[in-house]
């Protein structure tokens, strides 16, 4: 008889997330034939977080209680990725994007109200999606990006991710912790249980096509009229980008918006360095 054991680190990471989920409070929104799963944690001035491609609101797991303690935060499973459906239509359409922001806007009018002042925040390709959503709804008091996709620079991934769409779990999970290594974290370390299991679960739900919108210069141009304050955050050994490039195009030398590449990091920087961001957003959602 073949048998697998869950090991202990598996067991972990599986009662963090059941822990942190328990803690949430959930809201499925209809808009346009799709129905997006949001959860809700904390009390205080609302602050919108937006997962990666191939996540979910695993993506902000090490960040929510800390962000919890002084705004409302709300996570979406955007369109197509974890427990929401996805969008009506051909998945190739180049409107796509457009429309899973569309979505967006209309679940948080329905939530918050069309008038709501919110703060905003995005990793990678929910990075882009935040500055397209901000453009889309307005009413963002600060912003901040987190190794955003749509920047339209240069990338220095140098070892090829790996086919993970296979049906033997063990070469599937083998699969997927190489990718993590080569795209997501940098310190080996970092790839621990937790990590695989967000990143197994998030893919395998996946069914929205994000990389050519990542691979753009969508972010670029939804910046262009943006003038609220904006925290761009990049590890340093981010493979989506060259960060100080990236960051110096971005800021376009102006005063509202700011930039941090933080040390030992790489592409998944509020997971692997997680005490040092949520200080971080802490102090920039919250000035004095």
């Amino acid at each position: 008889m073949d048998c697998q054991l869950m090991s202990s680190g598996e067991s972990n990471a599986l009662d963090t997330i059941r822990r942190i989920d328990s803690l949430a409070r959930r809201h499925d929104v209809s808009y346009q034939g799709c129905t997006v799963r949001w959860r809700e944690w904390g009390q205080g001035p609302p602050l919108v977080l937006l997962h990666g491609g191939h996540g979910s609101w695993h993506h902000w797991i090490r960040n929510i209680e800390a962000l919890s303690a002084t705004h409302s935060v709300w996570v979406p499973d955007m369109p197509g990725f974890g427990d929401s459906q996805d969008l009506v239509g051909d998945r190739h359409d180049a409107q796509r994007q457009a429309r899973l922001v569309d979505t967006l806007a209309g679940n948080l009018d329905t939530l918050l109200g069309a008038q709501t002042l919110i703060d905003l925040a995005g990793f990678s390709f929910g990075g882009l999606t935040a500055g397209q959503l901000a453009a889309r709804r307005g009413g963002v008091t600060r912003m901040a990006l987190l190794g955003p996709a749509g920047h339209g620079g240069t990338r220095r991934q140098k070892t090829a991710l790996v086919n993970w769409r296979l049906n033997d779990a063990v070469a599937r999970r083998a699969a997927l912790r190489n990718n993590l290594q080569s795209f997501l974290l940098h310190e080996p370390g970092s790839v621990d249980a937790l990590a695989l299991a967000i990143h197994e679960t998030a893919a395998l739900a996946t069914r929205y096509r994000s990389k050519d919108f990542s691979h753009s210069t969508a972010l670029t141009s939804a910046l262009q009229n943006l003038s609220m304050p904006l925290l761009m955050l990049w590890g340093e050994h981010d493979v989506t980008a060259h960060p100080v490039e990236a960051a110096q195009r971005l800021s376009d030398e102006r005063p509202e918006r700011g930039w941090c590449i933080m040390p030992g990091a790489g592409h998944w920087v509020q997971y692997e360095r997680h005490q040092d961001v949520n200080q971080l957003l802490g102090r920039w959602l919250s000035p004095a």
